[in-house]
């Protein structure tokens, strides 16, 4: 049913208590878009992200205000906190002692390599994880005087580089690293390449990605090939837009490749002029609704009572809808047909009623 992925064997390192790489499932997470001085926004927003099944988070530390609030954030936060760090080593200093939980370098925006030495010895003796988070637009500009070009060549030579200064200089390991441009194919060729060259996990995803329907597309295109090839032990799809989404958006691209489920999977039909019932409106009600739910079953919305159940006969409960009236079925089979205006309560119902009769298709994020 889904492709067989064997995963490249890679370290497993901690981010606090989430283990990332080796036999760890492929983690996701996001990262969040208030200010980080806003503590109720942000832990609003961190607490939405993991109802969805984010299991870390980012936050912006882009000042001394950030780095005071991070300490409240990493004390409320339910996940493990991730500090995105740039140019000011002393503000990453602080929000290792602040608690974080691991901490993204991004040594192209780095001068000062003493106090990126400091820094990186600071989260050593905090045992916090650090990410190199390499990005095809802030290479060092002796990589790209080399280069000519932000190409995926010059990313590995700096993501190595960079491994191997702190493996050898710092002697730390807890490392994961990404290779990241917002050219998707760029992207996948540098972690193909990186990833015959070392065995530290990888945090997968394609930067600078755009909206929804854009950004969807062009993470989907990098993540699956790679994830396919069995390379990615962490991702996060990036979108313009509300963070939850990239959430929801990567569970759907792991349930796809029969690596990970959390929410259900809803199938439904395009739409036909045998359609006497708003689907659209249906669906997206029943989209809202699945969200909230955490199983591995298949759901599906259908909009013809003629054809609708033996079109999804694969889904554990499914939905029909005619005019005025539809049906609920489960695995093909009608069980009832109710009136319209109640079609979706009594579906929801079912729904409910299928995972009391199998709690082993209801997942716990915690496991």
């Amino acid at each position: 049913m889904y492709p067989k992925i064997k995963r490249r064997p890679t370290r497993k390192v901690w981010v606090g208590n989430v283990s990332v790489g080796g036999d760890s499932p492929i983690r996701v997470q996001s990262m969040t878009n208030t200010s980080t001085t806003d503590l109720s926004a942000t832990l609003s927003q961190i607490q939405k992200l993991v109802e969805a099944g984010c299991e870390i988070v980012r936050v912006a530390i882009p000042d001394e205000k950030a780095v005071n609030a991070l300490k409240d954030v990493v004390k409320e936060s339910p996940i493990p906190v991730i500090a995105d760090l740039h140019f000011a080593t002393s503000l990453g200093e602080k929000a290792v002692k602040a608690g974080c939980a691991g901490i993204r370098i991004n040594p192209g925006t780095f001068k000062n390599k003493a106090n990126l030495e400091r820094l990186l010895k600071v989260c050593k003796d905090y045992n916090c994880c650090v990410r190199i988070g390499i990005n095809a637009g802030s290479l060092e500009p002796e990589i790209l005087k080399k280069y000519k070009t932000p190409s995926y060549r010059a990313m590995v030579e700096s993501a190595l580089r960079w491994v191997e200064y702190v493996v050898e200089k710092i002697d730390y390991y807890n490392l994961k690293v990404s290779l990241k441009s917002s050219n998707w194919w760029e992207t996948v060729k540098a972690y193909l390449a990186f990833s015959k060259k070392s065995d530290f996990p990888l945090h997968v995803g394609v930067t600078e990605a755009g909206g929804l329907i854009p950004g969807t597309i062009k993470n989907t295109m990098a993540i699956s090939y790679l994830l396919l090839r069995g390379i990615g032990d962490t991702l996060r799809v990036s979108l313009t837009g509300d963070p939850t989404e990239e959430v929801y958006v990567a569970y759907e691209i792991l349930r796809n490749l029969g690596l990970r489920a959390l929410h259900p999977e809803i199938i439904a039909c395009p739409t036909c002029g045998r359609c006497e019932i708003d689907l659209s409106s249906l669906y997206q009600k029943v989209e809202t609704w699945a969200k909230k739910v955490k199983a591995d079953i298949k759901l599906a919305v259908m909009g013809c009572v003629v054809n609708g159940p033996g079109e999804a006969k694969m889904a554990d409960v499914g939905i029909a809808g005619g005019k005025g009236v539809g049906v609920i079925f489960r695995e093909g089979k009608i069980v009832k047909k109710v009136p319209e205006k109640t079609l979706l309560d009594e579906f929801f119902k079912e729904v409910e009623a299928f995972l009391q009769a199998h709690p082993e298709r209801v997942i716990n994020p915690r496991q």
